[in-house]
């Protein structure tokens, strides 16, 4: 059982055993990538416990609860690590592929709850890049007002350019009042964590753009899989106009890397963040759910679900 293991804080010392074990996973969603779980591990109290093939994650705040296995999938004994189990366990970000695995195994003793919040969102490299057609006009219409306006300068990120960065997160939240969202303060402390690192993370990249000497946007993105790169964070200053079209395309035009599709991540719930992933036209959607293990005293399984049924059935 996942309880019983030895669990503790993710550290950068397994940083490379990791991704090692990360890229044999058959489903790379956002949130299992090396710089997302280190980034993030304060805030949510995330800790690791690692055994044959895989490494099982785990939340502490501000509850008890279990992330998705990462590894070698087809080659654990999911029967003998759940075997005989009481207790409810509630795991969540299940990837859908995942989901079904367990139901061959578990389909009476699940309950499988949808959570579109927690859906990454996913583009065409090409079409960010190029952004053709009548669908992409208002993009590229602020994009190109940019480049005219203003006398701007960009740069792939590297490390002497840290300092000025964070300097520029922390004008961001004083736009944003960071200080009076728990939301907004909890992803400054990720952000500047990963900055203030930036040296000894693997697969990470970015960009900055500068304007009069100073910067007005940057952006923090990482090798997913072979194919697809992931946008963390990507942060500008409001009075530029056309600034985040900007950063996303310049970042995605000049990153020289081979890439078919753009991980955007969630839009976790917010309305606002829902409308802006999909004015840019995602191709697709990694899909997540979380999922109640109800133990050997429940009999029936229920699936809970916002369309979830012809979902699971479909794909």
């Amino acid at each position: 059982m996942p309880i019983n293991l030895k669990y503790e804080p993710i550290t950068l010392e397994k940083q490379d055993e990791y991704i090692e074990l990360f890229s044999k996973c058959p489903c790379a969603a956002s949130d299992y990538s090396f710089v997302n779980l280190w980034g993030w591990s304060e805030e949510y109290g995330l800790e690791w416990a690692w055994t044959d093939k895989v490494v099982w994650i785990r939340q502490t705040k501000p509850e008890l609860l279990y992330w998705s296995p990462v590894g070698q999938w087809e080659d654990v004994h999911w029967k003998k690590i759940f075997f005989n189990f009481e207790s409810t366990i509630k795991f969540i970000r299940i990837p859908l592929r995942l989901v079904e695995l367990w139901q061959k195994y578990f389909d009476q003793h699940m309950t499988i709850i949808e959570e579109r919040e927690n859906w990454d969102y996913l583009y065409s490299y090409s079409e960010l890049v190029m952004l053709k057609g009548n669908k992409f006009h208002k993009k590229k219409n602020l994009l190109n007002q940019f480049k005219k306006k203003y006398d701007f300068k960009f740069i792939p990120f590297k490390s002497d350019l840290i300092h000025d960065t964070v300097a520029m997160q922390e004008d961001w939240c004083n736009w944003r009042d960071c200080e009076s969202d728990e939301t907004l303060s909890s992803e400054n402390r990720a952000i500047l964590k990963i900055l203030r690192s930036w040296d000894k993370l693997r697969n990470v990249s970015g960009a900055v753009l500068f304007v009069d000497n100073m910067i007005v946007a940057y952006t923090v993105a990482e090798r997913l899989s072979e194919k697809t790169v992931v946008i963390h964070f990507e942060k500008g200053c409001p009075t530029y106009k056309g600034i985040y079209q900007a950063i996303n395309q310049m970042y995605l035009e000049n990153s020289h890397e081979d890439f078919d599709f753009v991980n955007r991540e969630q839009d976790l719930g917010d309305e606002g963040l829902r409308k802006a992933k999909l004015s840019y036209h995602p191709v697709d959607f990694f899909r997540k759910y979380k999922v109640i293990f109800k133990g050997e005293n429940h009999a029936n399984r229920t699936i809970i679900t916002n369309k979830a049924d012809r979902i699971l059935s479909r794909q």
